[in-house]
């Protein structure tokens, strides 16, 4: 069962850490790559920004973003930003989910992302939370996939294998950490099934798009390739 209550405690206390990290970059470091291609941190921390500002959106039910040209114009004019104004509304932008999220509300009822996605108002908060752990990550700025939470590493790795599952181009994949825990995915392309033996922040990296793989064991043909998120 989702707690959102417990969730939005997980995503303060990420939010915290983010913020806590972002402080101590200068001007300089927010122009510099992050892990993401074609993005700088400055970009990063622009796109979890206006995350958090589209994610009230759906809280308070209006469209998540006006348009994908908007959402992409919006990170854009946002990267390059003065350091204080980029801190500020990474900061900002938190304090307005929180605020949001703290309100009454139906938790179990629909609602709409993009695309035309729906989910349980419930999951939201859990989906700040990967936004703000992951992209904490791509940051590169010290905190790696190894350094997230168990718990919250294996509630990721449960959603991704389950946005994958019969995908038609991912053959039948079961995924193991050597700890018990078994994950199927895949299945909707022609092929034998494979097994993907690793550790739980390598599996994650590799379901995420975040790592290639190599790290992993593989027995019943090649590494699925994995269509991008």
């Amino acid at each position: 069962m989702i707690d959102h209550a417990r969730d939005l405690d997980a995503v303060r206390e990420a939010t915290d850490r983010l913020l806590s990290a972002t402080e101590k970059l200068d001007a300089a470091a927010l122009t510099q790559p992050s892990r993401l291609p074609g993005w700088s941190r400055g970009h990063v921390v622009a796109h979890l920004s206006r995350n958090a500002d589209a994610l009230v959106n759906v809280l308070q039910g209006r469209p998540m973003y006006a348009d994908s040209e908007t959402r992409d114009r919006d990170i854009e004019r946002g990267a390059p930003r003065p350091r204080a104004e980029q801190l500020a509304d990474l900061a900002g932008s938190a304090a307005r989910f929180e605020d949001a999220a703290a309100a009454p509300a139906d938790w179990s009822r629909t609602v709409e992302l993009r695309n035309g996605v729906t989910d349980s108002a419930s999951r939201i908060p859990f989906r700040r939370r990967v936004e703000v752990e992951l992209h904490h990550v791509d940051l590169g700025i010290g905190y790696e996939l190894e350094d997230l939470s168990d718990e919250f590493t294996a509630r990721e790795i449960d959603f991704l294998t389950e946005r994958f599952a019969g995908h038609p181009a991912v053959v039948p994949t079961d995924v193991t950490d050597g700890t018990g825990r078994l994950w199927t995915t895949g299945g909707g392309a022609e092929g034998g099934a494979v097994v993907v033996r690793g550790t739980a922040p390598e599996l994650l990296g590799w379901l995420s798009g975040r790592r290639d793989g190599s790290a992993l064991t593989v027995e019943g043909g090649p590494l699925p390739a994995l269509p991008p998120l």
